[in-house]
């Protein structure tokens, strides 16, 4: 496959990576390609935003790992967007993200992904740029993950004098749910679509 074919790619997993970024030898790995060739499909990826006027975005490269970023010029519009009246509530995703993390405090970003099923990344930053959250320290272990824990701003925001008034979780439910059950529901829902 050219080069230029590996654009796209690049772009795609520059995106799914999001702040953490992509270090050259990750780029390299998932690729498949020599380290060389990785050099050259990020400076062309770099190129193309850089000679697009009409782009939003910029790639850069913080800490020895590449990453998307809005370009410096639209800051007035992010900040707008970041101080208008729809933007003071909180998401579904990241209530429930920050209900995990008062509960489970301190916790790492892929503890909470466990617990909730899916990708933490979008309502972690929104937690903390609200400075709901912080981090907290770091993990022992392999890759030393963030921790994060809830501030003082969580408390005043919800009107507590400390975690001890948090509401007493519910009994633990359990996943027995029988067979003969799903496929009971499964067939009457299939009915019902006929």
């Amino acid at each position: 496959m050219e080069i230029i074919n590996w654009l796209g790619i690049l772009e795609s997993l520059l995106f799914a990576a999001g702040d953490e970024g992509l270090s050259l030898k990750q780029i390299k790995t998932v690729l498949e390609i020599e380290e060389f060739q990785a050099v050259e499909v990020v400076e062309m990826l770099r190129q193309e935003y850089e000679q697009n006027p009409n782009r939003g975005i910029t790639l850069i490269e913080l800490a020895g790992t590449f990453q998307l970023a809005t370009k410096k010029e639209h800051s007035i519009y992010l900040k707008r967007l970041v101080e208008s009246p729809g933007m003071h509530t909180l998401s579904q995703a990241a209530l429930e993200t920050l209900a995990i993390i008062s509960y489970k405090q301190p916790i790492t970003r892929l503890e909470i992904e466990e617990i909730r099923g899916v990708k933490t990344e979008r309502p972690l930053q929104t937690l903390l740029s609200k400075g709901l959250i912080k981090d907290v320290g770091r993990a022992n272990g392999t890759g030393r993950a963030i921790l994060y824990g809830t501030t003082k701003e969580f408390l005043d925001y919800f009107g507590l004098k400390d975690l001890k008034e948090l509401p007493p979780l519910p009994e633990k439910v359990e996943d027995d749910f029988p067979q003969e059950d799903a496929d009971l529901f499964f067939e009457k829902f299939q009915e019902t679509m006929d």
